[in-house]
């Protein structure tokens, strides 16, 4: 099986080709470095014709990005995956597709089940949304994968956070399940092996670690690693961007560990490791290296 995947200078391009290059899969990398700029009518240019299956690595996970640049978010949430879709089809070519807990409003008093209907309260989540109904629409063999937490995003929030004060807000009563870039990369390569197998299994899934968790015990969390400031203390509160986040995110993961067999990881076991991740991208940032 030819994979290409799609990917930005993000980590998980580059830890998801480390790994699918350990496997026998043909893998081919497609940087695309600014998504906003993607000259969409070009994609015959950049897809190799015996492409089998096309992974569009381009994690969005960050609603506050999102609504700094709706613009943006546009175009890599919706019309990027939207237009490979399309050509996918055309070609009969398989697409695999990220999207996130963010397409539900968090009214739901247990973990969200993949067969339930979206209901964003942001820019992230609707546009996530509308790419998933026009995939399912599109071509019946896709895969789309939504994720909780981006467990990297709240690191780095922590981080910022402990360079400039001492108190970080985080709100309590957000519920939800983060997940490690090495995690997901291995769940990732994990269901395109079996697909690479002849498994012709399409559809929605969900996957987080294992723990549900609010903001703030994850805050306490991030707060007690090393090379985080020991003078940050982390409180219960609601901060502005908290607005954004809906108060439960838990994804309900049993139909991935059904389907193929993929098992929850915890995430408290990838915080270490995410933390070296963001600090060797931090300094291939800074020496101007690609992320392949």
């Amino acid at each position: 099986m030819h994979v290409l995947v799609v990917h930005d200078y993000g980590p998980l391009g580059k830890v998801l080709l480390e790994r699918l290059r350990e496997t026998s899969l043909q893998v081919s990398p497609l940087l695309v470095s600014n998504p906003d700029n993607a000259d969409l009518s070009a994609l015959e240019h950049w897809i190799p014709e015996d492409t089998d299956l096309i992974v569009n690595a381009l994690w969005l996970a960050d609603p506050e990005a999102a609504e700094r640049d709706p613009e943006g978010t546009h175009k890599a949430a919706f019309s990027l995956p939207v237009a490979i879709a399309e050509f996918a089809r055309d070609r009969r070519i398989a697409l695999f597709q990220l999207s996130s807990c963010y397409v539900f409003d968090g009214r739901k008093q247990s973990g969200y089940l993949a067969s339930n209907p979206g209901q964003p309260v942001n820019q992230l989540g609707g546009w996530q949304w509308e790419c998933e109904q026009a995939l399912r629409t599109l071509m019946p063999r896709h895969i789309i994968l939504r994720t909780g937490w981006s467990l990297g995003r709240f690191i780095r929030k922590v981080q910022a956070n402990a360079a400039v004060t001492e108190v970080l807000s985080l709100p309590g009563r957000c519920v939800g399940q983060p997940v490690s870039v090495r995690d997901l990369a291995r769940v990732i390569t994990a269901v395109i092996q079996q697909l690479d197998c002849g498994a012709e299994v399409w559809g929605t899934f969900q996957y987080a670690g294992a723990e549900e968790i609010s903001l703030y015990e994850l805050g306490l969390a991030i707060a007690g690693l090393p090379q985080i400031s020991e003078d940050l203390h982390v409180v219960d509160d609601m901060p502005p961007w908290g607005a954004l986040e809906p108060p439960n995110t838990t994804l309900n993961c049993t139909k991935i560990r059904n389907t193929f067999g993929i098992k929850q990881f915890p995430w408290r076991s990838g915080l270490v490791g995410e933390l070296e991740t963001l600090k060797n991208e931090a300094v291939r940032a800074e020496a101007g290296a690609p992320a392949t």
